[in-house]
């Protein structure tokens, strides 16, 4: 089974979740998008809020009906990939840039349901980059605080700003940079998320930590769910 078998599995069931009348956020990068494809294809009567521009220009070229954050500020179910996947069901995610706008909709849902292959799960969260979305202004100062919180977590690795089209400093829809922290291993996901959200310059950070209530992944035994505890 490749990947992309893997990820239709989830995408499929995960659209089994999905009620007509539902107050949807819809998720961002290649597994989201089997899933808002799978959605149009079945016609049903949502709403949905999407969490990049991308989503927003599938979900309307499919007919679905999309909504605002600020019209729609109380979800009831947001279906998202994820970039990595440990056992609690702690993420990271931001991959495709979208993480500020992705922990958004997902706090303003009554559940978060995060959908992979199975290639996604680890034991332990770091082995993709950690994005860290910052502001542009500052950015090597924002930098070197954030080399500093991770000193003082005992966590080395190197930070790279993300590049976009032409070589330029990638920008996410809010008009941010990303800085993107390799860390290898990430021991305390509650910690570093804290530290990282109190630092000076960093907008958003791409841990989502006590968000998932539930995991579709699509493996070659079929979709393996995991609750959280």
């Amino acid at each position: 089974m490749t990947p992309d078998q893997a990820k239709q599995l989830a995408a499929e069931r995960a659209c089994d979740l999905v009620q007509s009348g539902m107050r949807l956020g819809l998720g961002t990068g290649s597994t989201a998008a089997l899933f808002v494809a799978e959605l149009g294809r079945r016609r049903l009567d949502i709403i949905g809020v999407p969490t990049s521009e991308a989503t927003r220009a599938q979900a309307e070229a499919l007919g679905i009906r999309l909504a605002t954050l600020e019209e729609q500020p109380e979800l009831d179910l947001t279906i998202d990939g994820a970039d990595e996947i440990d056992p609690e069901l702690s993420l990271i995610k931001g991959g495709g840039g979208a993480l500020l706008r992705e922990k958004l909709v997902a706090a303003a849902s009554r559940r978060m349901v995060v959908i992979a292959d199975h290639s996604k799960r680890v034991e332990r969260l770091g082995r993709f980059p950690l994005p860290v979305e910052v502001v542009p202004f500052g950015l090597e100062t924002t930098r070197r605080r954030i080399q500093g919180c991770l000193r003082q977590l005992e966590l080395s690795g190197e930070i790279r700003l993300r590049a976009g089209p032409g070589g330029q400093p990638f920008m996410t829809d809010g008009g941010h940079a990303i800085l993107d922290l390799s860390l290898g291993e990430i021991p305390d996901p509650h910690g570093l998320a804290a530290v990282l959200k109190s630092t000076l310059g960093v907008v958003e950070h791409g841990l989502f930590v006590a968000m998932a209530s539930r995991a579709l992944i699509g493996s070659p035994e079929g979709v393996i769910e995991i609750a959280s505890n």
